[in-house]
């Protein structure tokens, strides 16, 4: 029995399409299966999608064309083959190292390289304002999301500034790739306020491992503030807003999802933006 008949036969079914061999362990989340692979010599990543939302980030890293995000060696519905990370730097670790001024500002460079101007069609992607249902859905039924929810509903109302969104960039979705420089992975392919990508960074790397807090120590949002909005040119006010909302929309996805811890950290980032546009 060879190693990959013990894979979903989704996974399989493209590694024997584009003649990919096994070189890890399989990885299986919510939207994914991700293994990586060598496809004669070469390293890389292979994604399965398991749900239907993930196409739209296959499509948008397909667009970027190795621009600020991993090169996408081929793609089709459903699936993706993409450039391996080669380097040993990580952003969270850099963060809980006490170097988290730097890591934001990698983040930022990164993200204003995703949001670089681009010539051609844009892929088919997911409107922030459908993104952004699950907050509007569950407020009236928790008291904590309503100010998230009227907030998002003003900045959906009247957005700046509109392109493609990677829509989850946080330390673990910006990786080094060595000679190419940090890039990012992992897109959710949305099309919406550009400022809307840098609120996830302000909640972050807390929700990935909640027993190490950083973003919600005193002092840390109103650093983080003053380095992105010295790295983008946007406005305090405008970034404190999207925080309010992008924090209400994670928090009722981690309450419907019955993850009380993470949900906390949300709301904790959360009231402390309020309480700084108040």
């Amino acid at each position: 029995m060879s190693a990959s008949s013990r894979f979903p036969p989704q996974v399989t079914a493209w590694m024997e399409r584009w003649r990919l061999q096994r070189d890890g362990a399989l990885l299986t989340t919510h939207s994914s299966w991700v293994l990586a692979v060598r496809q004669g010599d070469m390293p890389a990543m292979l994604k399965v999608a398991r749900i239907p939302d993930e196409e739209a980030g296959y499509r948008l890293l397909t667009w970027w064309d190795g621009q600020g995000a991993a090169r996408v060696f081929a793609s089709a519905a459903g699936a993706l083959l993409m450039e391996r990370a080669s380097g040993a730097g990580d952003l969270a670790q850099m963060a809980w190292s006490g170097q988290d001024d730097e890591a934001c500002r990698i983040l930022c460079r990164t993200a204003a390289r995703l949001h670089a101007p681009r010539s051609g069609p844009l892929p088919d992607l997911h409107p922030l304002q459908e993104w952004f249902q699950p907050l509007f859905q569950l407020a009236p039924d928790h008291a904590a999301l309503a100010p998230a929810a009227r907030v998002a509903r003003q900045l959906l109302a009247a957005p700046r500034e509109v392109c493609p969104l990677h829509g989850d960039l946080h330390h673990e979705n910006v990786l080094d790739f060595g000679d190419r420089g940090w890039l990012a992975i992992d897109p959710h392919g949305l099309l919406g306020e550009r400022t809307f990508d840098y609120a996830n960074i302000f909640t972050n790397p807390d929700l990935s491992d909640p027993s190490r807090p950083l973003a919600v120590l005193p002092g840390r949002l109103e650093a983080r503030l003053g380095i992105v909005a010295a790295e983008t040119g946007l406005e305090p006010e405008r970034l404190l807003r999207w925080i309010v909302a992008w924090t209400g929309l994670s928090a009722a996805w981690f309450i419907d999802d019955g993850d009380g811890e993470c949900a906390a950290i949300d709301l904790a980032v959360n009231a402390m933006a309020r309480r700084l546009l108040n």
